[in-house]
């Protein structure tokens, strides 16, 4: 399970140590993409296969369906941790993620999100758990 939140910083290479305790469920290999609201989704590659068979089902007739899988899979990049714990994000990620030094690495369960630390601070804040349940209570959680 993916769980915790870790911040690093990138190095001067554009690369950032996976978190000793994500590394296990994560797999020395895994997918980094293009992530939501503005972070990158890692996944490890079961999950990513999973994924994969979900975007598969979308119509390609649909404008938005194509739109959604390209998304993500244009961005796409496997990654494999190097003998200190480190993997490359790829330019265009760091990029869009708009990260500079410092991310933070959120577990999400199935995923991992990688934030820059200020994204992360700015989405944090704007979390009122109180306000999600509500909504929540409606997705029968």
């Amino acid at each position: 399970m993916l769980i915790g939140e870790y911040e690093h910083s990138l190095d001067t290479k554009g690369r950032l140590i996976m978190p000793a305790k994500l590394r296990e469920s994560i797999g020395e290999k895994f997918i980094v993409t293009k992530g939501l609201d503005g972070c990158l989704f890692a996944f490890s590659l079961e999950e990513w296969s999973n994924f994969e068979q979900k975007l598969r089902t979308l119509p390609i007739s649909n404008k938005d369906a194509r739109a959604f899988s390209r998304f993500f899979f244009a961005g796409a990049i496997e990654c494999e941790i190097d003998k200190q714990g480190r993997f490359l994000i790829s330019s265009n990620l760091r990029e869009f993620a708009n990260f500079i030094k410092d991310v933070v690495i959120v577990g999400m369960d199935s995923r991992i999100e990688i934030w820059s630390k200020e994204k992360w601070q700015q989405c944090d804040s704007d979390i009122s758990a109180d306000d999600i349940a509500e909504k929540m209570e409606m997705l029968g959680i």
